[in-house]
This record gives structure tokens, sequence and C-alpha cells, in this order.
């Protein structure tokens, strides 16, 4: 698996990134609590982001969930606002992959976004871990 560094120019967005990761990690390991506590903290790291108000709303949702299905199902919608942001985010260095399963929110598929070509799926967890492919790479521009 090729795993990297990935720095942007922008600090506020580079939090978010790093947040985002820890939410995801947190669902691939099917860690409940864990996700509830990242979640709980990215929301601020999203509001305090102009044009990301409503994805901390997401990030709220998650942060309250029930379960981990309700928390991995909000999760796409955070994902999909994300992705959007850091396929125009100003990449330093290091690659960012955006992953796909088609399986994922019953058949109607998710995305997420990785620091490594490798899939660890966190619709799934270790139910499916390698379940999904890679979209696109996002690259720092030359």
């Amino acid at each position: 698996a090729v795993q990297n560094n990935v720095e942007l120019k922008d600090a506020k967005v580079q939090a978010i990134y790093d947040g985002y990761i820890a939410l995801k990690n947190a669902l691939v390991s099917t860690n409940f609590e864990e996700a509830k506590k990242t979640a709980a903290t990215f929301g601020p790291v999203l509001a305090a982001y102009k044009g990301c108000e409503n994805t901390a709303l997401i990030a709220d949702k998650i942060a309250s969930a029930k379960d981990i299905a309700a928390q991995r199902k909000d999760f796409t919608a955070l994902s999909t606002d994300v992705i959007a942001l850091f396929k125009h985010a100003d990449l330093k260095k290091g690659s960012i992959y955006v992953q796909h399963c088609t399986m994922a929110n019953n058949g109607d598929g998710g995305d997420w976004l990785s620091t490594e070509n490798k899939i660890q799926n966190p619709y799934y967890g270790d139910e499916m871990m390698e379940c999904g492919r890679v979209l696109e790479e996002i690259k720092p521009a030359m």
C-alpha cells in the first residue's frame, strides 16, 4: 500500500483533512465511541471554515448518532461535501485518494477520502474491509 503524509497550504483545510481522516479511521475500525468523539471535535473545525457550516451540522449528527449504522449513513453526505473541498484544495505534498464502495448505503454507493491507495472501507469495517476501489488521486499541482 502506498501511504503518504498529506500537507495542505491552508492550516484550516489541513485541520479539516486531519479531522476527516480520524473520523474515517474510527469508522473503518467500527469504533462507535471513537467516531462520536472525533465527530464532536470535528464539527467546530468545519464550522470555522467558510462554506462548511452545513457540513459541520452533519458532523454533529454523527456525534449524536444512536449507532454506528447511523454514523456511517451520515458519513456519506459528509464525505461528499469534504471531497468537493479537497478537489480544489491547495495540496503541498502527498496524494489524497478518492475511494468508492458500490455496496454502501444499500447499493447506492458511498465515497470517502484516504491517505493511501489500499482500500480500508469505512462503510463496512472488518465485515468487508477491502470492498471498494480508487476513483481518483488528488495530487499537488506542478
